[in-house]
């Protein structure tokens, strides 16, 4: 009778316990690995986040560093799912790369009720640190005030001066048009109009159409993705850039250029947390990367490959994965790595780093594979990000 009331304790024990108890540390990345983003973030995010945790080392605190994945077809209330089923079921720590900003809020929103920390990488919209910000919340790589003072500021300086938006037609697209906007009349300039397009079509000619009849200097893409290449593609069939009009990827990496060769994305003005070739560093993620996948990373794999690896830091330096004590280390430590050095957390959750702003170049310019940017100028972090006071989150007093 004794022992089979022991043994009782004992399942009730377990299952009180739950996933706080579960050994080990699981880090989820949770992305479009099937849609328009796919090449994006997709697989290749996970691949980098292997990669931290390769070089972390495969443990923290005396426990197994585990990476599980899956694929949210940009849908945010599948992501909603599949993450309270991690953090509720499958005892996962931390959630990043988060592409899509509708998927990222959601997320954000369901790990500040469950005090679990979210570090997003692939979504763009300036809301995470925001108003939306919450106290287990971080956003890395770029977002939209960042492309808007990098790739709007730069083009309104040199003469681009009216605007015409082609506009996502979900939280992200309204979040670049109105930063890229801001910048714009900020700098002097106009903007003439915009449309909103559905995410993942396939024909955008109506779209063009108003675009060109705008007689806008410049056409924003406040797109991203495959929806990026395929408006590119398609503006070029109309004519657009050689009747003078000029487009801007204001969501454009490496990969969408690689999508699109040299001959249709030369000249595109773009702007990147990141790029393979920039430097000694940039070069030694990448050149590793290479090696595992076959092509060079853009700023969200290589950002997912930070937020992966500073985590994993700051639970060394907490000597806990408790959230509370994590989430301080982030807003404490350096970030000083392989994607950016000198980087620092605001108290917001927003990850301060420098930008660059680069030219797509001419296919004769180019001298080896993958050789597709010429440097413009450096976007300093602390002109690319609000400070945490102006940046309108509600945690900062």
């Amino acid at each position: 009778m004794k022992s089979g009331l022991l043994a009782a304790v004992a399942v009730c024990g377990l299952f009180l316990a739950g996933p706080a108890s579960a050994q080990g540390v699981k880090i989820g990345i949770l992305n479009d690995q099937s849609g328009v983003y796919a090449d994006y973030g997709g697989k290749w995010s996970v691949e980098a986040a292997k990669m931290a945790v390769e070089d972390f080392g495969g443990e923290v605190l005396g426990q197994k560093i585990e990476v599980v994945t899956a694929d949210h077809q940009n849908k945010p209330d599948l992501a909603t799912a599949i993450a309270r089923r991690w953090y509720e079921v499958e005892g996962v720590d931390m959630i990043t790369e988060l592409t899509t900003s509708s998927v990222a809020l959601a997320i954000h929103d369901l790990s500040k009720q469950m005090k679990k920390i979210d570090i997003v990488v692939g979504a763009a919209t300036s809301r995470l640190t925001g108003d939306a910000c919450q106290p287990y919340g971080f956003h890395w790589a770029y977002d939209t005030h960042a492309l808007a003072i990098g790739t709007g500021g730069a083009l309104v300086e040199a003469g681009g001066d009216t605007w015409f938006f082609m506009t996502a037609d979900y939280a992200f697209g309204y979040a670049l048009e109105k930063d890229t906007g801001d910048v714009v009349r900020e700098k002097g300039g106009k903007v003439l109009g915009s449309v909103r397009i559905p995410l993942n079509s396939s024909d955008f000619s109506s779209f063009l159409l108003q675009a060109q009849s705008s007689k806008a200097k410049i056409i924003g893409l406040a797109n991203a993705g495959l929806d990026t290449t395929n408006s590119i593609k398609q503006a070029a069939e109309f004519g657009i850039v050689k009747g003078g009009q000029k487009l801007a990827g204001l969501l454009l990496t490496l990969a969408e250029v690689h999508g699109l060769g040299l001959e249709a994305a030369q000249g595109l003005v773009l702007t990147e947390g990141y790029y393979w070739d920039r430097d000694d560093k940039s070069r030694e993620l990448a050149n590793r990367f290479f090696k595992r996948t076959g092509r060079m990373p853009n700023m969200i794999q290589a950002g997912t490959y930070s937020a992966t690896l500073q985590y994993l830091k700051a639970v060394k330096a907490a000597g806990t994965k408790d959230t509370e004590a994590v989430a301080r280390k982030l807003k404490e430590l350096p970030v000083d790595d392989l994607f950016a050095q000198g980087g620092k957390v605001l108290e917001n959750g927003r990850m301060v780093h420098d930008l660059y702003l680069f030219e797509v170049k001419k296919p004769s310019e180019s001298k080896k594979p993958w050789d597709y940017y010429k440097q413009l100028a450096v976007v300093p972090g602390d002109k690319a990000f609000p400070t945490a006071k102006d940046s309108g989150c509600p945690l900062v007093k």
